[in-house]
Formats: structure tokens, C-alpha cells, sequence
């Protein structure tokens, strides 16, 4: 059985200390490190990050909207991003704030908490803005069964 994401956040914080990086690469931060605000950009400031810190720090928290921005392009950064943050140790508290109703809301689980996902994060921020039906059952999301491949692509 998979330790709960408490228990292994309280494990990188004695291993690595209490310190959690929020990864916003947004346009007025990528300008203050000199960097333009297109993808080059966005990988550089990313992987500048990822590099530094990935084997040092406890937790990472990537905003996941600063890297939608740019489309499938950006969220390919993220995930190379949580990968090799993941590969290092570091946990990943992906900050998407999702909320909605329960089929889109397993959506999001089936994206960022789903083992097979590429996206996947150890926890994820949610948005009870809909109600609380929006966030009510985020601990059953990461046993959800993988959706079937598709083979007509």
C-alpha cells in the first residue's frame, strides 16, 4: 500500500527541511530574470528551477495555469518538469485549483493523480468555489482505474 501523501510529506520535510517552492513562471517573472515570455523562456526559468532544487527541496508547487498558457507546448514542460522533480525525490503539489461537478472533477483526478498519468502529482489544489460536492471526495480520485486506451487513433 502507497503511504499517504501526509506521511510522505512529513518524511521530505525531515529528509530535506520544510521548505516549498512555488514553480510561477509568469510573464512579469520570466521579464525580471531576463528571460522573454515564450516558451524558451519558460523552459529556461523551469529547468533553471528544476535543476537548482530538484534534489534539495521537499516539495515543489508548479502553477499549473503559467505553463497552459502556452498550450500543449507549456504543459509539455510541466511535465517533463514534475518528472524530473519526481525522479529527484521532491514531492509535486500540483496548484491547478480545479472545482467543478464530479465527472469533471474525476477528470482532473484521472490528469494529475492517476500513477499512469504524465501529470502526475502527489496532491493537487482544489477550488470548492461550486460547492462541496466540488472537493468532496478527493481521497477515493487516485484509486480510480485508468480510462481504456483508445486503438483508433
Amino acid at each position: 500500500m502507497t503511504p499517504s501523501f501526509g506521511s510522505r510529506l512529513r518524511s521530505a520535510m525531515d529528509e530535506r527541511g520544510p521548505l516549498c517552492v512555488g514553480i510561477d513562471p509568469h510573464a512579469a517573472l520570466l521579464d525580471s530574470w531576463g528571460l522573454t515570455d515564450d516558451i524558451a523562456g519558460l523552459e529556461r526559468f523551469t529547468f533553471t528551477v528544476v535543476e537548482a532544487l530538484a534534489g534539495t527541496v521537499a516539495v515543489f508547487k508548479p502553477q499549473a495555469a503559467f505553463f497552459e498558457r502556452f498550450g500543449s507546448r507549456g504543459v509539455a514542460v510541466l511535465e517533463r518538469a514534475v518528472s524530473d522533480l519526481r525522479a529527484a525525490g521532491g514531492l509535486v503539489v500540483m496548484d491547478a485549483k480545479r472545482g467543478d461537478i464530479g465527472s469533471t472533477m474525476a477528470a482532473y483526478a484521472e490528469a494529475f493523480l492517476r500513477k499512469e498519468s504524465p501529470l502526475f502529482s502527489d496532491a493537487l489544489t482544489v477550488s470548492p468555489y461550486l460547492g462541496y460536492g466540488s472537493s468532496s471526495r478527493p481521497s477515493t480520485w487516485p484509486a480510480r482505474p485508468a480510462p481504456a486506451s483508445s486503438s483508433s487513433r
